[in-house]
């Protein structure tokens, strides 16, 4: 069933992902009918979302900032697609780096380095990083049920130099690369949430406490690797703009889960900023009622 629908759906993929942009963008508002006006799709979960982190915001606020993240998802959900096919030269014109210079630096001193973003904005095309750095690119992912898609993701990174791994094989591939003397980028969207069993840590994210997720903190202290944080903005439909905002070059310095808050305290505000650029499908503080007495 897997095979039949991947052979399916994969020619729909590609002949999406090989429309000019203008056309692209009308199939994403016709996209946007669908999902938001037609069907609702998890409607409800990013109405809830809205209303706990936005207390203060009226029910005709949180309308029509839920529809503008929808009008957002749906553009992201056809970027994504055109990865597929995307000429090298377009992305790179369409998602730029406005400080690069910052990872070069680092190159020159031999160093690898974490890259701290969230789902914001276009973080699918942040892969382009590869482009411009001589460092091998890493990103931490959660492998798909269907083998078939899953490699077809795989392969859409590997044209830009970069590489899934999941959370478990994190650890041993970035401390073998450490050991062989291999420069790495390896890129963290840490803005999920763990399972409550399975969390060390708990804060408020956004104004609600969650289980929080602390393993690059734990790895950039373990193999010494200096930690940057950057933001993705969105300029204009289809075109993204990434910098790197702050650079953390001795972790071991910093107490147990400071690095960890200072990430979160980093994205919570852009995220403040122009909130309809965040992803508010995922049911982030379904756990909120499971605060551990330590963490209250």
């Amino acid at each position: 069933m897997q095979l039949i629908a991947y052979i399916l759906v994969y020619p729909i993929l590609w002949l999406i992902s090989i429309l000019p942009f203008r056309l692209l963008y009308l199939l994403s508002d016709i996209l946007y009918l669908f999902m938001y006006k037609i069907f609702g799709y998890r409607k409800s979960t990013v109405k809830e979302n809205l209303r706990l982190v936005f207390p203060d915001k009226s029910e005709q606020e949180i309308s029509k900032l839920t529809s503008k993240f929808y009008s957002h998802l749906c553009d992201l959900i056809l970027e994504a697609i055109k990865s597929l096919s995307i000429k090298e030269s377009e992305i790179k014109k369409r998602f730029v780096y406005t400080n690069i210079e910052e990872i070069k630096d680092l190159e020159e001193q031999n160093r690898s380095v974490l890259l701290m973003c969230s789902h914001y904005a276009n973080w699918e095309w942040s892969v382009v990083i590869q482009c411009h750095i001589g460092h091998k690119g890493y990103a931490i992912y959660k492998r798909l049920k269907n083998k078939y898609f899953d490699n077809l993701v795989k392969r859409m990174r590997a044209r830009y130099n970069a590489y899934l791994i999941t959370t478990k094989e994190t650890i041993s591939t970035l401390t073998k690369l450490k050991r062989n003397g291999e420069l790495f980028v390896a890129g963290f969207a840490a803005d999920q949430s763990p399972k409550p069993q399975k969390a060390h840590y708990w804060r408020a994210f956004l104004g609600i406490k969650a289980p929080i997720i602390t393993g690059p903190e734990m790895i950039a202290k373990k193999l010494d690797v200096p930690v940057m944080f950057f933001r993705i903005d969105k300029v204009k439909r289809g075109y993204y703009e990434a910098t790197i905002e702050k650079v953390i070059m001795n972790p071991k310095d910093y107490k147990e889960n400071e690095l960890t808050d200072l990430y979160i305290d980093y994205i919570e505000k852009q995220i403040y900023e122009k909130p309809e650029y965040y992803l508010w499908t995922h049911k982030r503080w379904k756990h909120r009622d499971k605060v551990p007495e330590a963490f209250k």
